[in-house]
């Protein structure tokens, strides 16, 4: 092997955020026979954007935070106060779940999701508590990151909801994944 094949089989180049990745192709599988061919694939890379979670990618608008502050009070009213951040959490799971909607606002408002939205109970205005639990849930969900659902066992009438399995139990709320 000659210097240059060396070189180009060693050398990762970074530039305008691509990277080249140097690929040694023997010369029987191309058509020049004798020789190595070296050929580069290039993988875009976004600068611009961090993979990371909802909760530490963006800042919720104040709007977005009453709005689920509202429905933290309408589906948690007479709960404890831990109970009501996993409310908050359920709701932020969902955004970063794949098949649920990918925005807040649309997670809430998602067809037969959360019953305040279809009695119009959500359009009452969140109490301090409600308030208070929904900043909790965007500083801090290790201890709810997988919940994605939650019922009251004693009102539910869905028998697809009771399938799901339970992880905890806060207050009258069953907790599921």
């Amino acid at each position: 092997m000659n210097k240059f094949m060396l070189m180009a089989m060693t050398i990762t180049l970074v530039i305008n955020s691509y990277i080249t990745v140097p690929t040694v192709v023997k010369a029987a599988s191309v058509q020049d026979e004798g020789a190595t061919k070296v050929s580069t694939r290039q993988f875009a890379i976004d600068t611009n954007k961090d993979i990371s979670s909802f909760k530490e990618e963006q800042e919720m608008t104040k709007a977005e935070k009453n709005l689920l502050a509202r429905l933290v009070h309408a589906e948690a009213k007479g709960e404890p106060y831990a109970g009501k951040v996993a409310v908050a959490d359920v709701v932020l799971n969902r955004v970063e779940e794949q098949g649920f909607p990918d925005t807040l606002e649309e997670v809430i408002y998602q067809k037969n999701a959360f019953e305040p939205v279809q009695n119009g109970s959500i359009n009452q205005s969140a109490d301090h508590d409600s308030n208070k639990a929904v900043e909790e849930a965007l500083e801090n969900n290790k201890e709810n990151e997988n919940l994605l659902y939650f019922y009251n066992p004693e009102t539910a009438t869905s028998d697809w909801i009771l399938t799901r399995q339970v992880v905890k139990t806060i207050g009258n709320h069953a907790f599921s994944i």
